[in-house]
């Protein structure tokens, strides 16, 4: 390599470095910023009073009781379910077991509990529910065929959404440590 050529790759090197100085400084910089405004929005929450609780968590407490109650009157009523072979394939209908029914009735009504104790917990599980039902109901959406199905899972995707978007404060306001006043204790 001659001489030119260790010059100019010299030059790239600094350059190179002089640019990746200048990135981080910028993302230092947005750092800071996207912190004070964080901080910012934690000063301006507002604890919950002993037995408070948020509209958005008694809503999902209500929803997950109705489940976890459905669930349970749905088996007693033998309600029968569409079952499916090893390959997908539809085998026709029956009664699902007590486990298969009470498993998920149990969850509900724990986190029903939970909620209606404003417990970060239950709140954070329902809101891994909801996820998870954002995602199927938006996978629903692309393989809808029929207006009925689309309008159906925009529903779904509009309640369930906005109940997570929601959630997010409440779940802040929950875990928050009670204020002290400045100096006292």
């Amino acid at each position: 390599m001659g001489s030119r050529a260790r010059r100019r790759a010299s030059r790239k090197r600094k350059q190179r470095a002089s640019e990746n100085n200048g990135l981080a400084a910028a993302a230092a910089r947005r750092a800071a910023e996207s912190e004070r405004r964080n901080q910012e929005a934690r000063e301006r929450l507002e604890p919950l009073a002993p037995g408070e609780r948020p509209t958005v968590v008694t809503i999902g407490a209500v929803i997950s009781a109705v489940l976890s109650l459905s669930v349970i009157a749905g088996w007693i009523a033998g309600v029968e379910v569409t079952t499916f072979d090893d390959f997908g394939n539809e085998v026709g209908e029956q009664r699902p077991n007590i486990v298969s029914a009470l498993v998920p009735a149990l969850l509900m009504g724990v986190m029903a509990w939970g909620m209606w104790r404003a417990k970060y917990w239950a709140v954070l599980g329902f809101q891994a529910l909801l996820a998870i039902l954002i995602i199927a109901t938006a996978l629903g959406l692309v393989a809808a065929t029929s207006w009925r199905q689309v309008v159906g899972n925009i529903v779904i995707l509009a309640v369930a959404g906005t109940l997570f978007f929601r959630m997010v404060k409440a779940m802040a306001r929950i875990q928050m440590p009670e204020r002290r006043p400045p100096g006292g204790r």
